[in-house]
């Protein structure tokens, strides 16, 4: 995770960004394609640490992964975006506003992906489901404290092994899942890119919006720091509102009072 640097002008003196971003899916594949994102960052942050419990959490991960990714058809699902997200880009290259490099350096990280993909052999992640250690680990880790070292004591052996044997096995059993990996940056990144971002106002922390036909696959909302509230929002194909709640100790959140200052994101592929 990049932190980045105290002194750059969009961040505080502390280091933390000036401005927190929500991603709000519109879709089940995007909400999929976010969570798989979110797991892969999990498991890289774990993997480089030393420590034996930080890589224990990096291989429930990769349990993740594997659970979220069993959908049958999102290794096809991927393929097909890619295939149409090329498609859509080589009709940009007449276009005298973009650029011909750029242009052709997006297309051959999809051309690269796609053949990753390609020759990614049968299901995602089946050679972790015929590894029976690995899958009785998995079967264990959903009891509370099922992974004792009385349970699992192999487990715990594999565990007082060195912090570069455990990298090397993980990053092992986490080769298969690399070409989705790669394939989800790509979309999500596209994705993104795609958005056009608009200011706006909810005063008395509510904003309405109809969506009047609009077609989006994903939201995203930046508001500074400074506004100690957090967006909940449901949209569908008719409208769309965000209820800006507050959270003080224990108690249930309730309705910010305030108006509230934003940045709007429709994100559609």
């Amino acid at each position: 995770m990049n932190t980045g640097h105290a002194s750059e002008p969009n961040r505080t003196a502390a280091g933390h960004p000036k401005v927190i971003s929500y991603e709000h899916p519109l879709s089940e594949r995007v909400r999929t394609l976010l969570r798989l994102e979110d797991l892969f960052e999990r498991v890289d942050y774990f993997l480089h640490k030393n420590d034996a419990h930080e890589h224990h959490v990096a291989l429930l991960s990769i349990f993740e992964i594997l659970e979220v990714s069993g959908r049958a058809d999102l290794k096809s699902d991927l393929l097909h975006e890619l295939e149409r997200q090329k498609h859509s880009l080589e009709s940009l290259r007449d276009n005298p506003e973009v650029s011909g490099e750029a242009l052709d350096n997006v297309l051959w990280q999809i051309d690269q992906s796609s053949s990753r993909l390609i020759k990614a052999p049968g299901r995602i992640g089946q050679e972790l489901r015929e590894n029976e250690w690995l899958m009785s680990i998995r079967q264990r880790t959903g009891i509370p404290g099922g992974v004792c070292e009385f349970d699992l004591p192999s487990y715990h052996y594999w565990l007082q092994q060195g912090a570069e044997q455990h990298r090397h096995d993980l990053q092992l059993w986490l080769a298969p899942f690399l070409p989705m990996r790669d394939a989800i940056a790509i979309v999500l990144r596209l994705l993104r890119e795609s958005g056009k971002t608009t200011s706006q106002i909810a005063y008395q922390g509510i904003y309405q919006q109809m969506m009047a036909g609009r077609l989006s696959q994903m939201l995203r909302i930046r508001m500074k720091r400074e506004y100690h509230c957090v967006p909940e929002i449901s949209a569908n194909k008719y409208a769309l509102n965000i209820r800006f709640t507050t959270q003080e100790g224990i108690q249930r959140p309730k309705a910010a009072d305030a108006d509230v200052e934003f940045e709007l994101t429709f994100c559609n592929l």
